[in-house]
Order: C-alpha cells, then sequence, then structure tokens
C-alpha cells in the first residue's frame, strides 16, 4: 500500500446533514460522498440554499454530520472530541473567507503569525518572512490592514492560513469581496499553490470565473450532488449554473 494510504487530503462518506429536528428539521446536505485528493483545486457550486457552505464546514471539522464520515488523511473526525477538533482545525486545515478577518491594530506580520501564537508556538521570524513572500508581500511586512489594499489584505489573510502548513485550504468565496482584477491576482495565487506547492484547496464561489480557476467544479443542488465538471471555461460553468438555477424545484 505505500507510505500514503490513500491519496485523498479529504474524504466524505454519505454526509448528511440535519438541522432542527422532527416536522421543523432541514436537510442541508443529503448523503453526500466526495474525495478532495492531494494537490488539487476543486470549486464547490450551486444555487444558494444548495448545502455549499454546509459541505464547507463539515469538510473542515467546524460542523458534525449528523450521518456519515469525514476523513482528513487517516484521522476520522467524527471519533474526535471537541479539543480534537480544534486541534486538527488549528495544525491541519487553513481557512479564507470572504471577509479578511485581520486584527486592525496587528501589522501584516503579526496578523500572519497569529495562529502559531494561538498554538502555544513562537513564530520564527524567517517562517512568517517566507510566506509573505509566497502571497508576494514580502515589503509590506510591517502595514497595518488600513495600509493595504483589499487584495493585500486578503493576500494577508492567506499567508496567515499558511502558516501552519496545513494539509488543505478552505476557501469561502474568498474573492467575493474583491473587484475582478484583484480577484484574478488571489486566484493565481491559489492556482499557483497548488501547481508549484501541491497544496490542495477548496473553495466555495458563485463566481464562474473563480469556479474556472479549479481543476474541477462539484455541483452541489438541494444538498445532493449533480455531478461535476472538469477543466471547465468560465462560460461552460456559467451555463450549467444558469441551467441549475432554472431547473424546476
Amino acid at each position: 500500500m505505500g507510505e500514503h494510504m490513500n491519496n485523498d487530503a479529504i474524504r466524505l462518506r454519505a454526509v448528511t446533514r440535519r438541522h432542527g429536528s422532527g416536522g421543523t428539521s432541514v436537510t442541508a446536505l443529503d448523503g453526500v460522498s466526495l474525495a478532495f485528493p492531494r494537490g488539487t483545486f476543486t470549486a464547490v457550486m450551486g444555487p444558494s440554499g444548495s448545502g455549499k457552505s454546509t459541505l464547507l464546514q463539515c469538510a473542515a471539522g467546524l460542523d458534525r454530520p449528523t450521518s456519515g464520515s469525514v476523513t482528513v488523511g487517516d484521522t476520522e473526525l467524527t471519533t474526535l472530541s471537541e479539543t480534537g477538533l480544534t486541534l486538527l482545525r488549528r495544525e491541519r486545515i487553513g481557512f479564507v473567507f470572504q471577509a479578511f478577518n485581520l486584527l486592525p491594530s496587528l501589522t501584516a506580520e503579526q496578523n500572519v503569525a497569529l495562529p502559531l501564537r494561538l498554538a502555544g508556538r513562537r513564530p520564527k521570524k524567517a517562517q512568517v518572512r517566507e510566506v509573505l513572500e509566497q502571497v508576494g508581500l514580502g515589503d509590506r511586512a510591517r502595514h497595518r490592514p488600513s495600509e493595504l489594499s483589499g487584495g493585500q489584505q486578503q493576500r494577508v489573510a492567506l499567508a496567515r492560513a499558511l502558516i501552519t502548513r496545513p494539509d488543505v485550504l478552505f476557501g469561502d468565496e474568498p474573492t467575493g469581496a474583491l473587484d475582478s482584477k484583484t480577484g484574478r491576482e488571489v486566484l493565481t495565487l491559489l492556482r499557483a499553490m497548488v501547481d508549484r506547492d501541491g497544496r490542495t484547496i477548496v473553495m466555495v464561489t458563485h463566481d464562474p470565473v473563480a469556479a474556472s480557476y479549479a481543476d474541477r467544479v462539484v455541483l452541489l443542488v438541494d444538498g445532493r450532488l449533480d455531478g461535476e465538471l472538469l477543466g471547465a471555461r468560465a462560460e461552460d460553468i456559467a451555463a450549467r449554473m444558469t441551467k441549475l438555477e432554472e431547473a424546476p424545484c
């Protein structure tokens, strides 16, 4: 079987997530089985209310499935305690959201070092500088968020997500707050992280252009998988999304 028992960074098996109980329960995910292989870039798309965010939260260990299992590498999340889950998220999973969530009083390098401080580790200056270099901000280490553009702030947020060298980087609409030119710069950077560094990225987006940077687009409708597109262009993704949104309920 070799060193790596499996080549999947994350695997979901028959994951169902219901919110509420009895007559008022809503099924956000309905028996989803899906693998995210290492060194790939996956975009998750679907109409609003299709379960995209729930899928991301279950895959990232932020939310527990009602049934089914989620495995990160060889670690089964359903067996972990809350503390175990917190440690796993802190050490093996990176997050980038639409809002940059930077602390305004801290410099770029202090914001980037924060996850290590929270984990009780002393950040090495060279390590912090290295991830800032990776996102093209080596010369902005001492700037505060108010002194940076939106695109630069999102790149600081990316560097912060990368400092722990996570197994998987999750993005929830990471370019949602950026103009299209800046958004493309951030997407090019994400693409390079997969191609150059072998990172695994899973991104929820509603933007066909953003999704076209991914290796594959996974489609969700009403909490179920509705196929996937491989290496698709923005136009093809947009056409497929339009069809999904017009489909009768």
